[in-house]
């Protein structure tokens, strides 16, 4: 061997030796700081090195140099962990607080009240314990106090979400990853979810068109069932409610189990309720006047059985699961909001409260969905498969309506949809200061109909969508994010045919019997570009948010091509197939401060549509009823929310919001008015007190609300204004060491609408017909944990 070659191999040993001293190996261990037990599939990221913890808590990195790197380490259900640390330690044990909180946030290492906001958009988080305490008839009934959220309610056991005024298809479910498809674009079409199968929830308030894709105009409601059972670890509940307005009853059991790698978790629900009742004696609708016995609203009973199964699997790279659900309801309607000939109805109504009679319907929705996850050394890839049958069956009184003879049955509107889903995202992590996501979203929706009455077509769907977006650390307190995504659409709608024969004259007078077309067989393409760009900034204890984006909307099949009566809303709706994409621009913001003792939280928007699509009422009538039409028309929107919370004393908590929505068509035949269901001016005042534990009674909380509603002058006829009012909530919230000390048997009783107000919820869809909200009713709840 050469002196050159003996010089060359003694400099890299030598390099090799003096940078094998430099580096270390350092252990992340992390576990729950309530519990102090192992945390396993936490995110860990040490400068731009990322890991996942394994069964027992714990991820190792290797070849760390000897200097100072920031530790970020998030969990689902857990406030995110972040410090500087040195790699002078072999190991770091973490200890992260499960986030009790509605506000998502960051807690930076030896400052709690210190937050960090990363992203610029406007997401709230929601926990089971939020959950527990607000428990109501429906999922979205029990997320009304979220500010900005509302409802549009359908007796007592079906709703829908809003977000600032916006509902149906610009609001997006999510369950799991998966797009939530249904018939949600019925007024009177509910939501088919068990909402006691649910670990944590996440709503965005804005344009989210960028990672979901069309329909998210207005916001995104996402709701997880993901949490990990402890491992080795067999856990249970049994949760049991009534409620005396309606004479409900429910019970949901579910269990959990874990081995090391392979677990699974169960749930079975099953809600039984009677016809509810309002402050009232009398409904006047449409020149009637309908008396109700003994203050029952006759013939909204209904029941829900739902029943929902996980399989998942983890380990240090990769993680799966595998979750199965089918939820199946039947609900009675309003007998006497249903068209002329429930009035010469021969159905004993008041029979019996718990009886469901006709107009009802009957919805089975059955869904499968698959979340996996694989962590690569500079990049994780997720990947999400789903599959969803929606069956709905809408049954009414059969008679005659002017050509179309009795019916034989009394199925008025069948729907059949299967939904295929497939989400594909990916993110690297070899960036300092980059945090890039790339995502592909593919749908495929299939549609078809039955029974005597028509309303839509049969049709298919298919929508395929591509995103990039981008996380920019430009210091330690400022950050920028934005993306760009590109959206496909085909609708293919199918011709139909009345049933029926009609009279149609020629233009030489002749006049022959036909079955009249109301479909036709087209195919429709759309295409447009979201994008939306934000900065953050968080500095001590306060932060700001800014955002603009734009997002876009395919419009839905009834909107290009139903032609029939809507008897469940008395009238003809007629579609529009020249409709145009609606596309929004929207600019929110936000700032928030923590104090001493509370904190306030101030989120505007401003929004603007191009082409918002409405139906509106026209001045023709098919068969004396009043045809609607689909239009498109500029609109403007804007308002906000404030919330604050603050605690006088340790034992006193106080928290209050104000939301607000003004809307305006800028121009169409509505033109200065406002849009349908607009919320009116909205202040909830919350008071929590905490007692100390005494006897075998644990810590109780006794709590009281007071909701102000002021008039909503501002309408769009037909609609109709509606008088402000108040409701006054009290309750309490307790546990007994009935069995166990470490499982205490937990007690939640509330008591709403104290003072038995008759009040008009201006969201709700019987308040289009003149039906208050429901009476005073006192709710228990005891859960049992196992």
């Amino acid at each position: 061997m050469t002196k050159q070659s003996l010089g060359a191999l003694f400099c890299v040993l030598f390099h090799a030796i003096l940078f094998s001293q430099n580096t270390n190996s350092l252990t992340i261990k992390v576990i729950d700081g309530t519990t102090q037990k192992e945390l396993p599939n936490a995110h860990v990221s040490i400068g731009s090195k990322h890991a996942y913890t394994n069964t027992q808590g714990s991820s190792t990195f290797y070849k760390l140099l000897n200097k100072e790197y920031l530790l970020t380490v998030t969990h689902v259900g857990y406030v995110t962990y972040q410090e500087n640390i040195s790699t002078t330690s072999s190991t770091i044990v973490i200890t992260l607080i499960q986030d009790n909180s509605v506000l998502n946030e960051v807690v930076i290492a030896q400052n709690p009240k210190k937050t960090l906001t990363k992203f610029s958009s406007n997401t709230q988080r929601i926990d089971v314990g939020f959950l527990e305490k607000n428990r109501d008839n429906s999922l979205m009934q029990t997320l009304k106090d979220i500010p900005g959220v509302s409802t549009i309610t359908i007796g007592s056991g079906q709703s829908k979400p809003t977000i600032r005024g916006l509902g149906f298809n610009r609001v997006v479910v999510v369950e799991n990853g998966i797009k939530h498809e249904a018939q949600q674009w019925g007024a009177d079409h509910g939501l088919e979810i068990d909402q006691y199968n649910i670990d944590n929830i996440e709503v965005t308030k804005g344009a989210a068109s960028l990672l979901y894709g069309s329909d998210a105009i207005s916001g995104v409601i996402s709701l997880k069932n993901n949490l990990l059972p402890d491992v080795n670890s067999f856990s249970g509940e049994v949760n049991l409610t009534n409620r005396s307005n309606n004479d409900f009853y429910g019970v949901s059991l579910g269990v959990k189990q874990r081995y090391n790698h392979w677990y699974y978790k169960a749930r079975i629900t099953h809600e039984d309720y009677g016809d509810y009742k309002v402050p009232t004696q009398k409904i006047t609708y449409d020149n009637y006047i309908f008396d109700l016995h003994k203050n029952y609203l006759r013939n909204t009973a209904g029941y829900n059985h739902n029943v929902g199964v996980s399989i998942g699997y983890v380990a240090d790279n990769v993680s799966s699961i595998t979750s199965f659900s089918n939820v199946n309801s039947k609900n009675g309607f309003f007998a006497n909001a249903h068209g002329l000939e429930v009035r010469t109805s021969k159905i004993d109504y008041d029979a019996d409260n718990r009886d469901i009679d006709l107009p009802h319907h009957k919805v089975n929705h059955f869904k499968i969905t698959n979340n996996t996850s694989f962590l690569f050394p500079s990049y994780t890839l997720d990947i999400e498969l789903g599959f969803q049958n929606n069956y709905r069956e809408e049954h009414s009184e059969p008679v005659p309506h002017g050509y179309m003879p009795k019916p034989s049955s009394t199925m008025e509107r069948l729907f059949k949809k299967n939904t295929y889903s497939l989400n594909v995202k990916s993110q690297l992590h070899n960036f300092n200061k980059h945090k890039v996501t790339t995502g592909v979203n593919l749908e495929y929706q299939d549609n078809t109909i039955d029974g005597w009455g028509f309303l839509i077509p049969e049709y298919t769907r298919f929508t395929a969508g591509a995103f990039v977006y981008d996380q920019i650390k430009l210091n330690d307190n400022l950050y920028l994010d934005g993306g760009v995504r590109y959206d496909y659409g085909v609708i293919k709608t199918q011709p139909y045919y009345e049933w029926f024969l009609s009279p149609v004259t020629d233009e030489n007078g002749n006049t022959t019997q036909q079955q009249l077309q109301r479909s036709e067989r087209k195919s429709l393409t759309f295409g447009s570009f979201s994008a939306s760009a934000g900065l953050s900034y968080g500095r001590k204890n306060t932060s700001y948010k800014i955002n603009v984006g734009k997002s876009f909307r395919i419009p839905l099949a009834n909107e290009l091509a139903s032609d029939g009566v809507n008897y469940h809303m008395y009238r003809y709706e007629e579609g529009s197939l020249d409709l145009e994409p609606e596309s929004s621009y929207q600019i929110d913001g936000e700032f928030k401060t923590n104090f001493s003792r509370g904190s306030i939280q101030i989120t505007p928007f401003v929004n603007y549509f191009d082409n918002y699509i409405y139906l509106s009422p026209t001045s023709e009538y098919y068969e004396t009823l009043q045809k609607y039409q689909y239009n498109q028309s500029r609109v403007f929107r804007y308002g906000g929310e404030i919330m604050a919370q603050y605690e006088p004393i340790d034992k006193l908590s106080i928290t209050s919001s104000l939301e607000y929505v003004k809307a305006r068509q800028l121009s169409g035949k509505k033109k200065n008015f406002t849009l349908p269901f607009s919320p009116p001016l909205t202040g909830v005042v919350s008071l929590e007190y905490a007692l100390n534990p005494w006897s075998t009674f644990g810590e109780t909380k006794i709590f009281s609300s007071v909701r102000l509603v002021s008039d909503q002058n501002n309408i769009v006829p037909p609609e109709k204004t509606t008088e402000g009012y108040s409701l006054l909530n009290i309750g309490l919230h307790t546990s007994v060491d009935l069995f166990s000390k470490k499982q205490p048997l937990k007690i939640q009783g509330r008591l709403n609408n104290i003072l038995n107000n008759k009040v008009f919820d201006h969201t709700s869809f019987y308040r289009l017909i003149e039906v208050p909200e429901p009476g005073r009713n006192f709710s228990i709840t005891i859960i049992q944990t196992f």
